[in-house]
């Protein structure tokens, strides 16, 4: 089973992209997890667009119709997901093909606040309501306090985390199965 890493956040360090990396070490076994760049993807612009879509979105949209499941890792911005995040899925989802529909979704994230990207993936949840993504609900994986939750490394060390982002995976891989059949 192949499942798609989405990183809402695009800098060198990212305590998300590392979540990314977590997730696919703690994937069971037959899953593997391969983690897409956004930060190639220009600005939405409808006449840009119009003009033709951009070979970076092109490849986007290609990765995620070919993956059998997404895991998108957001950190929490002003109460909300990343810009960056938002621009790739605006990109992504425009017409005639949008390949969010009924694509089986995780959401985690990491953020130096307490509540961990709660208000962040919730606002995440009500965009894919309207693209029709099948996201998975439970277990929740919010990663709060960031910076003490990894090593110099960019590992995560908190141990909670660890176990709720396997239990994740093998939640992902098995509501892929039930929803690709």
């Amino acid at each position: 089973m192949k499942v798609l890493g989405i990183s809402g956040s695009l800098r060198k360090a990212s305590f998300n992209t590392a979540l990314l990396r977590e997730a696919a070490a703690l994937a069971p076994d037959g899953v593997t997890v391969e983690i897409v760049d956004i930060s190639g993807l220009p600005l939405y612009d409808g006449d840009v667009e119009a003009a033709g879509m951009p070979p970076a979105v092109d490849a986007f949209k290609a990765a995620i119709r070919a993956a059998d499941a997404l895991l998108i890792s957001t950190p929490e911005y002003n109460y909300s997901f990343s810009g960056v995040l938002k621009n790739a899925i605006d990109w992504a989802s425009r017409p005639p093909e949008q390949p969010f529909d009924d694509k089986p979704i995780a959401i985690l994230g990491a953020s130096a606040g307490k509540l961990g990207t709660a208000r962040a993936q919730y606002h995440l949840r009500q965009v894919f309501i309207f693209l029709n993504g099948r996201i998975l609900n439970k277990p929740e994986v919010m990663v709060g306090g960031a910076g003490a939750a990894f090593d110099d490394a960019g590992r995560l060390t908190d141990e909670t985390a660890r176990e709720l982002i396997g239990l994740q995976m093998a939640a992902l891989r098995d509501w892929a199965t039930k929803i690709n059949g």
